[in-house]
């Protein structure tokens, strides 16, 4: 069902741009220093509100990061892993730091897995039909937000930011075979909570 929700396969000139980029950044050009806030933004925010669930705390993650970015683009080091490695990892560890001072309310299945819009089903399909997939999304969206921190941070980095486990794995300060089990963890608890019906719909839609 999942697996079919993971982004596409990113730019493999993109880690070339932002080499640049942050080069640019070190020798104090400004436009490249909003070239880059641009270029990662709204990536940062997505995966704050997957893990903090909460519109206010995400864009005062998103804020913390860059400003940290921004200061240590020194230390950044490509040998060591790839930018968005680096940024992710950092952005974990923000969100962390917000969970622990604060309770966080559940929002909607699109924040959660970092979709532009709620999924729908189509206008041409029945009203049981619709309201079945309805029914669906909002098992799902219940599903997700019982899910444990370390849980749904593996479900947001492997489906909204379309991480490889080995990623996940450096973003995690984990081994690869634990990444790879905290996503499988998180499939076990979405399918005991999920009917038939309401996995085919998603699934249909996943594909979509």
């Amino acid at each position: 069902m999942m697996e079919a929700m993971t982004q596409s396969a990113r730019d493999p000139n993109e880690e070339a741009r932002f080499l640049d980029l942050i080069a640019r950044c070190r020798q104090g050009d400004q436009a490249a220093y909003e070239a880059l806030y641009n270029a990662v933004a709204s990536d940062i925010y997505r995966l704050a509100y997957s893990l903090l669930l909460h519109r206010q705390d995400s864009e005062d993650v998103v804020q913390e990061v860059m400003v940290y970015v921004f200061r240590s683009l020194h230390h950044f080091n490509p040998e060591r892993g790839s930018f968005r490695t680096w940024l992710y990892t950092i952005t974990v560890s923000r969100c962390r730091n917000a969970r622990r001072r604060k309770w966080l309310p559940t929002v909607a299945l699109s924040a959660l897995l970092g979709m532009k819009n709620e999924p729908r089903a189509p206008e041409s399909q029945s009203p049981e039909v619709a309201t079945a997939w309805r029914n669906a999304c909002e098992s799902l969206e219940r599903a997700l937000s019982k899910l444990s921190p370390r849980l749904r941070e593996a479900i947001a980095l492997r489906y909204g930011q379309g991480l490889t486990y080995r990623e996940m794995a450096e973003v995690l300060d984990c081994p690869q075979k634990t990444a790879e089990s905290r996503v499988r963890l998180a499939h076990e608890a979405l399918r005991n909570v999920l009917n038939e019906i309401e996995l085919g719909l998603l699934e249909e839609f996943s594909g979509t």
